[in-house]
């Protein structure tokens, strides 16, 4: 089994394009949470970066609806677990692009315009452990912050988030590597040859997480 590596934030492009997938990673530093709204306001309404309270260049969006309890002078995190990325692939692209983000990270992937913004701009996608909320939420050291909480609500909002060793796979990297690409072909190639169908060319199936 590979050892873990540990990775501080903010990344830069230079050290983003050192990671492959499959390297088992331990993150510490900064990062912040997105679902569904956030991604929606950032895409549609384009704050500056000035306009969004904390630094995004060279952090990572975590795909993660976290349960927060309110202690004296601010929040603590209970809950922490990664939500389905593939439904934030209309606008993951131009928002890697647009804040600098070096990491997103979710569980099951995403599609073919993500991959390709991870490419362009230097950026990787982490598979974080489905089904480990509590145990990701004592990575948490520090709930440093949160944006947009009246607004769109405490699963919803922007939390920015002081973790150290928060562990997460590679799954998809800037040189074009997707690993639950290549888990989604063999499975069928190998389910054709159980069921004696034989070799496939052009599968029947939707490319993965173009249309989410």
């Amino acid at each position: 089994m590979k050892e873990a590596r540990g990775i501080c934030l903010p990344m830069t492009q230079k050290d983003a394009r050192t990671l492959k997938v499959g390297d088992l990673v331990l993150i510490s530093g900064n990062i912040v949470t997105g679902r569904d709204r956030i991604h929606n306001y950032l895409f549609n309404m384009r704050p500056t970066e000035k306009e969004v309270p904390f630094p995004l260049n060279g952090t990572i969006i975590y795909h993660c609806g976290p349960l927060m309890r309110k202690i004296h002078g601010g929040f603590e995190c209970v809950a922490a677990g990664p939500t389905t990325s593939a439904r934030l692939e209309i606008y993951e692209h131009r928002i890697i692009a647009e804040y600098g983000i070096r990491g997103v990270m979710g569980k099951g992937g995403m599609g073919a315009q993500t991959l390709s913004a991870l490419q362009k701009e230097g950026s990787v996608y982490f598979h974080a452990v489905g089904g480990a909320a509590v145990y990701l939420a004592a990575k948490v050291k520090k709930v440093a912050g949160v944006w947009m909480l009246d607004e769109f609500g405490m699963t919803e909002a922007m939390w920015l988030l002081d973790v150290e060793d928060f562990p997460a796979l590679v799954t998809m990297d800037a040189h074009g590597g997707d690993l639950h690409e290549a888990i989604d072909r063999k499975s069928f190639h190998e389910f054709r040859r159980l069921a004696g169908i034989g070799e496939y060319r052009n599968p029947p199936y939707p490319e993965k997480g173009v249309n989410p």
